[in-house]
């Protein structure tokens, strides 16, 4: 049985850092944990990293420790607006184990990969997910240029450069859906 450190949980600073091999079992552990029974999943988040993964296309991939356990995960990868313009990327999915949510971790992991994007000059990231929960990190709805595969209402924007603004829709990478 799992204790749940809920209570102990802030108190504790969680150390992000970069994901490496030995990551990956855990990785996929926590995701599936983190989106089992959500209404909103797919229930393929933890494959969307593994084809992520092996196409060579996570451009960021962090991992938030807790002495030596892994609780949490985020990814970013590349994205294409029609414009041609980018560099864009695409947040997800992020995922923190059920024990340790609500705590701040999947923040401090978003603010992390953001803060590093921005230092990889990104024009922005895109993202299809809870409005009222990424608007905290000014993701901005932006459904005239969604995907036209994906919902629309929950597509989203956070413009990283002054001069950036995306003409035309986005598309997330191809393992998003299946693809490598």
């Amino acid at each position: 049985m799992l204790a749940d450190h809920r209570g102990e949980i802030s108190k504790l600073s969680p150390v992000l850092r970069e994901e490496c091999h030995s990551d990956i079992g855990p990785i996929r552990s926590i995701t599936e944990r983190a989106f089992h029974g959500m209404p909103y999943a797919g229930g393929d988040e933890q494959d969307v990293i593994d084809r992520l993964r092996t196409a060579n296309a996570l451009t960021l991939s962090l991992v938030a420790v807790l002495g030596s356990e892994l609780v949490g995960h985020i990814a970013f990868s590349p994205a294409v607006a029609s414009d041609g313009s980018g560099p864009w990327f695409a947040l997800g999915p992020v995922s923190v184990l059920p024990e340790y949510q609500c705590r701040g971790i999947g923040s401090a992991l978003i603010e992390s990969g953001l803060a590093r994007l921005e230092k990889l000059n990104a024009l922005g990231c895109i993202l299809t997910g809870n409005p009222s929960y990424y608007k905290k990190f000014d993701f901005r709805l932006a459904p005239d240029i969604a995907p036209s595969n994906e919902p629309a209402e929950f597509f989203m924007l956070k413009i990283l450069s002054a001069e950036a603004f995306p003409g035309g829709r986005f598309a997330f990478h191809k393992a998003f859906y299946g693809g490598a």
